[in-house]
């Protein structure tokens, strides 16, 4: 462990930093794990807040964590963002919504058939999975866990005032900065996308659900095995 040369931040300048960081590194980091998502939206109740919100409070409860234990600890813990934990978290978070979407393709009812026909797979919305949002704010928490240069200002912040309560309510400022605007533009932009691309391939549908989770499944390996960084 390692001292701090005291570094002061404020609420506002920690709720600034996030959303400097949000409007564009944060947004494309979160693409690759989330779009595959979208692509198995399908027409559910709440659309994309059902992907998003979970997502979101995992990132949320990650910050405010990680200022609230630099806080309780007056000092941050040396290499704390070099460490492979986090992508294990997250990679294991990314594996866990892969295992939940192909459970939940496979549970698509059957609709009944008509007298000489074959049964068709029903186009209702699948029941929703359990398992799925769990693994959505975990995959949040960790995405938060992951370095980068103004959340390690935070931190240190966080660290320098010696208090949980303090350094918690940092985190939280520079996470609701860093969610907001990413939130949005995944809501309007990346979950209209993927639903104008599942009505104009409709009938490439299983296949575009398909590449989608094995697109997760290797970003699971990559993140676990340290191949890929967020």
């Amino acid at each position: 462990m390692i001292p701090l040369e005291p570094v002061t931040l404020g609420v506002g300048a920690a709720l600034l930093l996030g959303v400097g960081f949000g409007s564009g590194p944060c947004t494309l980091a979160c693409l690759p794990f989330l779009g595959p998502v979208f692509l198995h939206a399908d027409g559910a109740t709440g659309g994309p807040w059902r992907i998003l919100l979970p997502f979101s409070a995992g990132r949320l409860c990650g910050y405010g964590l990680l200022g609230g234990a630099a806080g309780w600890a007056g000092l941050v813990v040396q290499d704390w963002s070099s460490g492979p934990w986090s992508r294990w978290l997250l990679g294991g978070a990314t594996l866990l919504v892969a295992v939940a979407l192909v459970w939940r393709r496979h549970r698509r009812p059957l609709a009944c058939p008509s007298a000489g026909e074959s049964p068709q797979v029903s186009l209702e919305p699948r029941p929703p999975l359990p398992a799925l949002p769990g693994g959505l704010f975990l995959m949040g928490t960790a995405m938060a866990l992951n370095p980068c240069a103004p959340l390690t200002l935070v931190v240190m912040a966080a660290a320098t005032s010696a208090r949980i309560d303090s350094g918690a309510l940092l985190g939280f400022a520079f996470g609701a900065g860093a969610v907001v605007l990413p939130t949005l533009v995944l809501a309007l932009g990346v979950a209209r996308i993927g639903n104008r691309i599942r009505d104009r391939l409709d009938r490439w549908h299983s296949t575009l659900e398909g590449a989608g989770i094995a697109m997760l499944l290797l970003l699971a390996a990559g993140t676990i095995g340290g191949w890929v960084t967020p």
